[in-house]
């Protein structure tokens, strides 16, 4: 299980990312498909990105209700989250993949509390909807607070490739680029000793998807009366869900590895169709 997400999530960054020459040329794909968001995170400004984040999207059409693609921006992640849930952060993202590699680097591995996940939602309300909602440039626009002041994804994804390959910006880049700099270097130390923290403290776009995670047609079952209560589901789960307790924890990204290590099959990937009466489940 854990080898086949890795290679849709290796599949699903370069599909994102397909505009290769943009690495070589430091220029911005600015095609039609732009005007598509893709289900992940994955930086608008990232030299090879082919479509747009719908996190950025968010930000900057939040201040304008006149523009239209503000409501397609709402449908697409509630279609999404519909859908698939948290799925999309277990397999569909990008930077959640950069920080599972980091944290095969072998040393001291420790838990975040569960208190401080709920972070992401302050972060959601305040840099994604308040801050672009209220602060709006001359044409309506949102300032996109999140991209701008914190998302490190955006700095490793497109902050510095494009430094790196446009000299003009390497002339003029300022405090700013140092602080996400900094955001990302702490991201990165982070992820080496817990597992995806930047997905736990303050990601926004996986504080939406969590809240489809209980409804989403993709979801979780579980066979109370085949639990032996052996823990391996619980022991397993790097995101520090209790599986048998709540088996679509809010926090659950649908890696799959408590169902790989139930020995009794309680736990099963099922898909919810109709009025929630027909269930199929996923072998």
């Amino acid at each position: 299980m854990a080898n086949k997400r890795k290679i849709i999530q290796g599949i699903t960054t370069f599909v994102y990312n397909f505009n290769l020459k943009g690495f070589f040329t430091g220029e911005i794909y600015t095609g039609k498909l732009k005007n598509a968001c893709v289900p992940g995170l994955n930086c608008y400004s990232c030299p090879g990105a082919a479509g747009s984040c719908p996190i950025g999207a968010l930000q900057s059409i939040l201040g304008n209700y006149k523009y239209q693609f503000s409501f397609y921006i709402f449908g697409f992640l509630m279609l999404i989250g519909t859908i698939l849930g948290r799925f999309v952060c277990g397999y569909l993202c990008p930077f959640g993949l950069f920080q599972e590699l980091l944290y095969k680097i072998k040393s001291k591995k420790f838990k975040i509390k569960r208190v401080f996940v709920y972070t992401k939602y302050f972060i959601l309300a305040i840099f994604v909807i308040a801050l672009p909602l209220f602060h709006t440039n001359v044409i309506g626009l949102g300032d996109p607070a999140f991209c701008k002041y914190i998302c490190p994804a955006g700095t490793i994804e497109a902050g510095i490739p494009l430094v790196l390959l446009n000299k003009p910006l390497q002339g003029i880049v300022g405090w700013l680029f140092g602080w996400k700099l900094f955001i990302l270097i702490v991201f990165i130390i982070g992820s080496v000793f817990s597992f995806r923290p930047f997905c736990k403290l303050i990601c926004p776009l996986g504080a939406i998807y969590s809240l489809f995670n209980k409804v989403s047609v993709f979801r979780y079952a579980f066979d109370e009366a085949k639990c032996i209560n052996c823990n391996k589901c619980v022991e397993t789960c790097k995101m520090d869900v209790i599986p048998h307790l709540n088996v679509n924890d809010i926090e659950c990204i649908r890696c799959g590895e408590c169902i790989e290590v139930c020995p009794t099959n309680a736990l099963t990937q099922i898909v919810v169709l109709g009025d929630g009466k027909k269930n199929e489940e996923i072998n």
